[in-house]
């Protein structure tokens, strides 16, 4: 550090800003299996991870890049730090059934409903407002904390992405209470694995059946908001080559399927009572259903039931449209906005031959040259750049409070399950390379760098957030990191004056902005 060459606070960091909205740091040079050197095996990590940590780097070292890459791409059952573990098992959403969970405070809800007192009931609705936040905010707050701390990052990266693809918004009716299980256990478990597998965990999920109104979907009262999503959001694309009968008739296939959020079963039909299914809250009504044969995608589908939904996702999911469609999805998340269309068709070829083993299709795509000359230049949206900012500054320190990385998303307008349309967050750059965005972020690299955040904030003594200079960054990320830095930024780290603000202009540089 040199204090009489210092450059201005505020003015060092408006230049890094400034640079980081011009241009993106060049891209890492074309390699064959391995990084040609540290700072492209650094580039891949950024990429493949949430963001770079002194654990991820050690282990990349330890592995070499072909066997972490394998690990990430078919992860085990890792542990996350003690503090961390026991934070998220503290959690109702943790310990308590989606379908327990849910009847609980329906019943409590209509139980305050038929209260007469108007201020008694007003109470209990502001009540029950107040729990489905605080489970949201649970699901939100486990969702950070395990994208921060996982050791398996590439899964943790997919989970979100197809979380955004089959997006669902929390303030529908009381989406806030299924959100964390939709993400649990409808998204996570199957975000590396088999994309039928994948669709057919949100088509059975009652968050996506309330969420696009198929849950009101029956014989002779066809509601076809979901059928139209399920074809142009989900599977094939807007021009994966279906028409509007064919929205109309995965409509009919659809009748019947929904949510029942009681204890009771409804009088079924004794000609259909052995159709009827109930898993959790997910509930097929056949008395609900149309069992008329139908004309799908140019195929007839045999009225019997909810066989016929099975039938439908296994055309929809193996189509060659959707093998385009999701590849080309994929490739614009971790190549670039518009990913070169040879990738494209290779990425589609795999999910072909593989019956949609995502693992496969990323295999093809981290595997290409297209994938190792995009390196740095695809712009961090609000979840990646708060994610890597965190995970680079409390490598072993696990937080205690993720309500500012929660507060931070909001102001950047991309909160967690807080997407009002179905379509997801857009993924390409233009959506969020905005000045408003880039002043936003130089706010929270201040606070991280000074140690403000109040990640550690608890409800006993506030310890004090310390970060030691300039480990902020791990020496041995820094190290590896260095040669990338452009001129600008390695200079403005020399001109440092204090521990606080090398960690500002670090965390506010182009080279931050970019993975």
């Amino acid at each position: 550090m040199n204090p009489n060459r210092l450059l201005p606070t505020t003015l060092m960091c408006l230049l890094l800003l400034a640079g980081c909205a011009a241009t993106a740091p060049p891209a890492a040079q074309h390699a064959a299996a391995a990084p040609d050197n540290a700072a492209q095996g650094i580039a891949m990590l950024e990429r493949v991870s949430w963001g770079v940590n002194g654990g991820s780097v050690r282990q990349l070292q330890k592995d070499g890049w072909s066997a972490y890459l394998q690990a990430q791409l078919h992860p085990g059952k890792t542990s996350l730090p003690p503090a961390v573990q026991a934070q998220i098992d503290a959690l109702t959403i943790s310990q308590v059934p989606l379908d327990q969970l849910v009847m609980s405070i329906e019943q409590k809800r209509k139980e305050s409903a038929a209260v007469m007192d108007d201020m008694a009931k007003q109470q209990a609705q502001k009540d029950y407002q107040q729990e489905l936040n605080r489970l949201a905010r649970e699901a939100a707050t486990r969702s950070l904390l395990l994208d921060v701390y996982s050791p398996n990052q590439l899964q943790q990266q997919l989970s979100w992405f197809w979380l955004n693809h089959f997006s669902v918004h929390q303030g529908k009716h009381n989406l806030r209470a299924m959100v964390g299980d939709y993400e649990a256990n409808a998204i996570a478990p199957h975000a590396l694995g088999k994309f039928r597998d994948l669709l057919g965990a949100t088509v059975h999920h009652p968050a996506m059946l309330r969420y696009l109104d198929n849950e009101a979907n029956a014989a002779r009262r066809i509601n076809e908001n979901y059928a139209r999503e399920l074809m142009e959001l989900h599977t094939l694309g807007v021009n994966g080559g279906y028409s509007q009968a064919d929205v109309q008739e995965l409509a009919r296939i659809l009748t019947g399927v929904g949510v029942n959020l009681g204890g009771d079963t409804p009088k079924v039909k004794p000609a259909l009572q052995s159709q009827y299914v109930r898993r959790g809250l997910f509930e097929f009504n056949p008395n609900r259903h149309d069992y008329g044969d139908k004309q799908f995608l140019g195929q007839t589908v045999k009225g019997r039931g909810l066989a016929e939904l099975d039938e439908a996702l296994d055309r929809l999911s193996r189509s060659p449209a959707t093998a385009h469609f999701i590849s080309g999805k994929l490739a614009q998340y971790f190549v670039g906005d518009n990913p070169p269309e040879p990738l494209v068709a290779r990425m589609a070829a795999t999910f072909q031959k593989s019956d949609g083993m995502i693992a496969d299709v990323l295999q093809t795509m981290f595997n290409s040259p297209e994938f190792r000359q995009s390196l740095g230049k695809k712009f961090k949206d609000p979840m990646h750049y708060v994610v890597s900012a965190v995970r680079l500054s409390y490598d072993d320190k696990p937080i205690l409070n993720a309500g500012p990385m929660l507060n931070w998303l909001s102001r950047m307008g991309q909160p967690l399950y807080g997407r009002q349309t179905p379509d997801g967050y857009p993924l390409t750059d233009a959506s969020w390379a905005s000045p408003g965005q880039m002043n936003t972020r130089f706010d929270i690299a201040r606070t991280i760098g000074s140690g403000s955040a109040g990640l550690f904030k608890t409800d006993g003594p506030q310890p004090q957030e310390k970060v030691a200079f300039p480990q902020l960054a791990s020496a041995l990320y820094y190290q590896s990191l260095q040669p990338t830095l452009s001129p600008a930024t390695r200079q403005a780290l020399e001109q440092a004056a204090s521990p606080q603000e090398w960690n500002t202009f670090l965390l506010s540089s182009p080279e931050m902005m970019h993975r």
